[in-house]
């Protein structure tokens, strides 16, 4: 059986979900499939900013979206060799929430989902994976792919597989919302030898991966501390109700030596870098309990084809610096719904229509990369050994440290709020049906 809807949304990470509960409660019809069974994976990005706590705020979810917190705080502080240094001050900007919060993104995912199942014209489908997309060649003749297809015609709908069994889902637009390895920008490229491609991803060389695990937290610990420096390693530790969420940086395709040290080594370096964690190390009992993430940060220098839009991670993977990703994917979401819902609703979407997400998301994720890319080289350019990659050089040291009281407040601002807010603008016409 196929299937029709006005917007079909490949990926249920948060710029997908929030996506659907958006355009769902403005009327829209909309379908959002997600390949996994369920939200239920660890290590994924968990910081939410006040920029999204506001929109929270103004969508009337933000009191019951906050018991879902696990920790949250007015700065994030930083231990070098030690000694404390206050890191930026979310506690002075202009906004409902002027602080950082901590929510697992499962949490997120499953709240959003669930409001958003309250208006009739979301549909949820768990365990569906995008395998291909469905374009109209009937007017376009353009470069064609491999199967013989055009790589220029109109994108109407996705194939599906659930189950075993494939469908089509078609569509008056396609969002792809399925993150930096996106099925859908595969399936949009064109063959090696054509003339253009209107999807090239612009890859920034990184410097550094993460190892991601997990720790009790210590009794007694205040969890203010997010950034621990001791001779060129570096460890990022996010509270949980009862546990840490660790990220150790590491010279980038390091992991294979480091493994070859052994576990107790790792074990070492984390409990010298963090000694609070000492006591704690030992739960740490196999390189299962390690996952590497390969940082990057990437974007596509167009974002839409007719009847396709991306955004997220789909359009432009960002570093973990600064705990921005999710919240410019919900950026990304809202500026969505705001420029497309009544175009959807009224069946009059046009390329162009397309075009204005990216020309208002574009240029401030842009200025974040730069901005992240900035901290990367001032940061981990010169750190030559596999885990040690934390090498500034002596005049940043100077230069942070004379000019902290203006940089905190800028840092808060950036990160806190983006370098354009996004605020709801879609009016609430679906009738819930809670």
């Amino acid at each position: 059986m196929n299937y029709q809807t006005t917007c079909l949304i490949v990926g249920g990470g948060p710029a997908g979900v929030f996506l659907g509960f958006l355009l769902a409660r403005a009327g829209v019809k909309v379908i959002v499939v997600e390949k996994h069974a369920d939200f239920l994976r660890d290590f994924r990005g968990d910081t939410i900013h006040p920029s999204t706590m506001q929109i929270m705020h103004e969508l009337g979810l933000l009191d019951e979206f906050m018991p879902l917190i696990d920790f949250h705080t007015g700065t994030l502080n930083v231990n070098i060799n030690g000694v404390s240094f206050d890191g930026p001050d979310f506690s002075h900007l202009d906004t409902k929430c002027p602080f950082v919060g901590f929510v697992p993104q499962w949490d997120l995912l499953n709240f959003l989902a669930t409001k958003a199942k309250a208006f009739p014209t979301f549909d949820l489908r768990m365990s569906t994976r995008a395998v291909d997309v469905i374009r109209d060649d009937r007017q376009d003749v353009g470069v064609r792919n491999a199967g013989g297809r055009s790589a220029d015609g109109r994108v109407v709908g996705v194939v599906c597989e659930h189950d075993g069994k494939t469908y089509e889902i078609r569509a008056d637009l396609v969002v792809a919302c399925d993150g930096r390895g996106s099925t859908i920008r595969n399936a949009m490229a064109p063959p090696p030898d054509a003339s253009r491609n209107n999807h090239r991803v612009d890859e920034v060389g990184i410097p550094i991966d993460a190892l991601w695990f997990r720790l009790d937290r210590p009794e007694g610990d205040d969890g203010h501390t997010q950034g621990w420096l001791r001779e060129g390693h570096m460890l990022v530790t996010i509270p949980r109700r009862s546990h840490y969420q660790i990220a150790l940086v590491i010279r980038k395709g390091g992991f294979d030596d480091i493994q070859k040290a052994g576990i107790e080594k790792f074990r070492d370096t984390v409990a010298k870098v963090c000694p609070i964690l000492s006591h704690v190390c030992g739960s740490l009992e196999s390189w299962d309990d390690v996952k590497l993430l390969s940082v990057q940060i990437n974007h596509m220098r167009t974002w839409h084809q007719r009847g396709l839009l991306f955004i997220g991670d789909a359009a432009h993977a960002m570093s973990p610096v600064g705990g921005v990703g999710i919240n410019l994917a919900i950026q990304d979401a809202v500026a969505t719904a705001n420029l497309l819902a009544r175009p959807l609703l009224e069946k009059s979407l046009t390329d162009s229509g397309l075009a204005k997400v990216q020309a208002r998301r574009g240029p401030p994720t842009r200025k974040m990369q730069r901005l992240q890319r900035l901290a990367h080289r001032a940061l981990f350019s010169g750190g030559q050994q596999i885990d040690k990659p934390f090498s500034p050089p002596w005049y940043v040291r100077y230069v942070v440290r004379f000019l902290a009281p203006i940089l905190r407040p800028k840092a808060a601002k950036w990160i806190g709020l983006g370098f354009v807010q996004e605020h709801v603008e879609t009016p609430s016409t679906a009738v819930s049906q809670n």
